[in-house]
């Protein structure tokens, strides 16, 4: 098997010393939820719309969908809450059969260690303390996900959703890693943080190697898709930067506000997040997806963030927003591009919304445009080829710039909604 590495840059993902672009999908329930005739259709979907990528929970998500299969990672009292000294030894050789079926259809697999509800003092644990692993039986749990998933060579998340509130918080994550480096694993590493949040400590960031952030499902915070990858791709030490969770498509506002992200609106996150910084690729979810929501069983087995109902798995997985996705990657492919870097500071309309940059490899600049209008540009640029990308239709259209002193600008194109512009 072909093991992923990061650029000499330390900016992109390689796979076999090309650049990989991690195009992911949101199955955090895979394990517990899915039948494997809906896996088998699931994989061969995802797979024709171009993902790479699966990011899978190892254990129980705690807000996933009811489900009428009876997989649980380990056993449980007259409560539901889990024994982790008892190993369900049939439900890890079942995820072993998703995660083999996975890599025959050429995934790579990103898998969760330990989700946040289950480590002491984050945010998920205080509301859901039945879930925490007592600090003696972490070291059975890490070795378990270790002796059940090393030899698919996964890139190991060692948190998901996760804030790093308290000293206990750390020690738990630490012990992960040590455990890992301690059997030898030498793969890729990172931590899934939770929303509107960067501010991951220097413990942990000298030994992650790429930067995964999330900016979710608040409304009101879906500037921080280019503000966090300009926050992350600025830090040290300098490391590639993904958006992990985006908004999903059709997820309902947090905290139980009226509304739900569409299709434009994912799509719209996913290239701010790409030419801010967070070049090295991007995730998608689909409300319904990530949690596996089977008709006729709750829709959510705890109360999270206070999303909106989900549609049942079998009509989200035909979301369009995927398709968008797999775009994204094919832009990157076509154009041969590996590091992103940002450069807005050749924007001169006062609109942050307004995305744009550079290849490090080619030169060619990508500028996404949500909403139509002229754009002017430091610099001279109309001797260049410059075409349009309608991203609802994928129509393109070539445009002649008009040069000035110093600057250039480059007209309206012909498109009612979104495009990307790009500049060879």
């Amino acid at each position: 098997m072909s093991k992923l590495t990061v650029s000499s840059d330390r900016r992109h993902l390689e796979l076999d010393g090309k650049p990989f672009f991690w195009l992911a999908d949101t199955i955090w329930s895979a394990f517990t939820n899915i039948t494997l005739d809906d896996w088998r259709y699931y994989l061969q979907k995802r797979r024709q719309q171009g993902f790479t990528v699966l990011q899978i929970n190892t254990l129980a998500q705690w807000d996933r969908g009811e489900s009428p299969l009876s997989w649980n990672p380990f056993g449980q009292d007259e409560k539901g809450q889990p024994d982790y000294s008892q190993i369900n030894y049939d439900y890890f050789e079942h995820a072993r059969e998703m995660c083999a079926m996975a890599k025959s259809e050429g995934f790579q697999l990103a898998l969760v260690v330990l989700w946040c509800n289950q480590v002491p003092g984050t945010w998920a644990n205080n509301f859901a303390k039945l879930y925490t692993i007592p600090k003696e039986q972490l070291p059975v749990v890490v070795n378990k996900i270790y002796d059940s998933f090393d030899e698919f060579e996964p890139v190991y998340v060692i948190s998901g959703d996760t804030d790093f509130p308290a000293p206990e918080t750390n020690e738990y994550y630490q012990t992960a890693y040590d455990i890992l480096r301690s059997r030898g694993y030498d793969g890729l590493t990172t931590m899934h943080i939770k929303g509107r949040f960067t501010d991951i400590p220097d413990q942990f960031a000298q030994q992650m190697d790429f930067y995964l952030y999330q900016s979710g499902h608040n409304i009101g915070a879906q500037a921080m898709a280019y503000t966090s990858a300009e926050t992350l791709t600025a830090r040290t030490p300098a490391r590639p930067v993904i958006n992990s969770e985006p908004c999903y498509e059709q997820m309902g506002y947090s905290h139980n506000l009226y509304g739900r992200f569409t299709q434009r609106d994912v799509r719209r996150v996913a290239w701010q997040s790409l030419l801010s910084g967070a070049c090295a690729g991007i995730t998608y979810g689909a409300h319904g997806v990530w949690n596996w929501v089977t008709p006729g069983y709750r829709s959510c087995l705890a109360l999270g963030e206070g999303f909106d109902s989900p549609m049942p798995h079998h009509k989200a997985l035909e979301f369009p927003g995927a398709w968008d996705y797999g775009f994204a990657r094919e832009v990157f492919t076509m154009l041969s591009l590996g590091t992103m870097t940002a450069c807005n500071e050749l924007l001169v309309n006062d609109t942050p919304e307004i995305r744009m940059a550079k290849s490090d490899e080619n030169g060619t600049i990508l500028l996404y445009l949500p909403i139509n209008t002229k754009v002017k540009l430091n610099g001279q640029y109309a001797n260049r080829q410059i075409y349009a990308y309608d991203l609802t239709s994928r129509r393109t259209a070539w445009l002649d710039a008009e040069a000035q002193d110093t600057t250039t600008v480059l007209p309206m194109h012909p498109f009612e909604q979104d495009a990307l512009i790009v500049i060879r």
